[in-house]
């Protein structure tokens, strides 16, 4: 054990000691200097502005500057088809030849969305649904109806559409809306012996609603089938109801009748 200390004290030890830092220094800095030559630690080009610039000038650019690039697309209505919004790495990164750089522009075509359930939503619902589901409220009109302002009716291009129906994001959605006054009447239509699909838009068309559609007998062509009877239906006694009322209707195969025409 003495002679290990005494060999630690001695000026032979130093010098080994010395020569092995030497050493592991040298190795590091070998390295070092050789990791930054393979990586070419701190050479490289900034990279461009991309960024409101249209995809074919930006890509003509990263092409002229060695830059590889992949793109994206996102829907904006209010921006121009065909600009670049957002790009990765940020500008004046400095970055190493053929680096890919990521794009997202915003596309010529709106993606279609399913329609959200509007009906029976009140104004203030209705709107808040459209902006989420990135949707515009069109024009809006009142209709007879004991609920004020809760929507009745949604429409497209002047069609009646209904929840889940496709539309471009972005589309204008017009609003048929409740003006509270429920207590008014209106006439009770007869819809005997019409075919159901007219008799949906008599319903519809004078402010009443559509109920139970109960089929009697065995339907073979859905395109053939008319109402036989309804409830409540127009009798001597009782000619109007309220408006909203449901109007139940017992439906069989057939074919409608026509109305037929006096000559005087």
């Amino acid at each position: 054990m003495s002679s290990f200390f005494e060999y630690i004290k001695s000026k032979t030890f130093f010098i080994n000691l010395l020569i092995a830092a030497f050493a592991v220094l040298f190795v590091v800095l070998v390295a070092a200097f050789s990791l930054n030559y393979y990586t070419r630690h701190g050479s490289g080009i900034p990279v461009p502005k991309l960024m409101d610039m249209q995809i074919d000038r930006a890509t003509a650019l990263l092409d002229q500057q060695g830059f590889r690039y992949k793109i994206d697309s996102v829907y904006l209505p209010d921006r121009d088809p065909g600009t670049v919004v957002q790009q990765d790495p940020d500008p004046n990164t400095n970055v190493k030849e053929n680096r890919t750089i990521y794009l997202t522009v915003i596309t010529k075509l709106a993606p279609n969305i399913s329609l959200p359930n509007l009906e029976n939503t009140t104004f203030r619902e209705a709107t808040a649904t459209l902006i989420n589901f990135g949707l515009k409220l069109g024009d809006t009109t009142y209709r007879s109806d004991i609920a004020l302002n809760r929507v009745l009716e949604v429409r497209f291009a002047g069609e009646i559409i209904k929840a889940g129906a496709k539309l471009p994001k972005g589309s204008r959605i017009d609003l048929v809306l409740g003006d509270g006054k429920g207590a008014s009447e209106v006439d009770i239509p007869d819809l005997t012996n019409q075919e159901l699909d007219a008799a949906k838009f008599v319903i519809s068309q004078s402010g009443l609603t559509i109920g139970n559609i109960t089929y009697e007998g065995t339907i073979t062509d859905s395109t053939k089938v008319v109402v036989k009877s309804q409830q409540p239906m127009k009798t001597d006694s009782t000619t109007k109801t309220s408006i909203g009322t449901r109007i139940n209707l017992t439906v069989t195969q057939g074919a409608a009748t026509p109305a037929t025409s006096t000559t005087p």
